[in-house]
């Protein structure tokens, strides 16, 4: 079975008021589209979106901003443990059907 390792680095770039500009080192197009999708869940969330200027040189970056009612800091960290919670659910029936 393979396992994918996992090596990200995340770096705050910018922290405005409800703006909020992270760098993920080692994060790709399939990771910063999944998080930019489950950030647009959040009503809050007015701006989502993410940037790789060159798939093999560049670091991904992703922007999110918020109406203020919530952090955009927030925003992002319940979106990703959404991923996650449904990942791991994906992952379970996957396997079972699979087995």
């Amino acid at each position: 079975m393979y396992h994918h390792k996992c090596n990200m680095e995340i770096k705050i770039l910018d922290d405005k008021k409800n703006k909020l500009l992270i760098e993920v080192k080692g994060a790709d197009h399939t990771l910063c589209n999944a998080i930019k999708t489950e950030l647009w869940n959040d009503k809050h969330v007015k701006i989502s979106t993410y940037s790789i200027r060159h798939p093999q040189i560049s670091v991904p970056q992703i922007i999110v901003e918020t109406d203020g009612e919530e952090s955009q800091k927030n925003a992002l960290i319940n979106a990703v443990q959404r991923l996650q919670k449904n990942n791991s659910k994906f992952k379970k029936e996957f396997v079972k059907e699979v087995r």
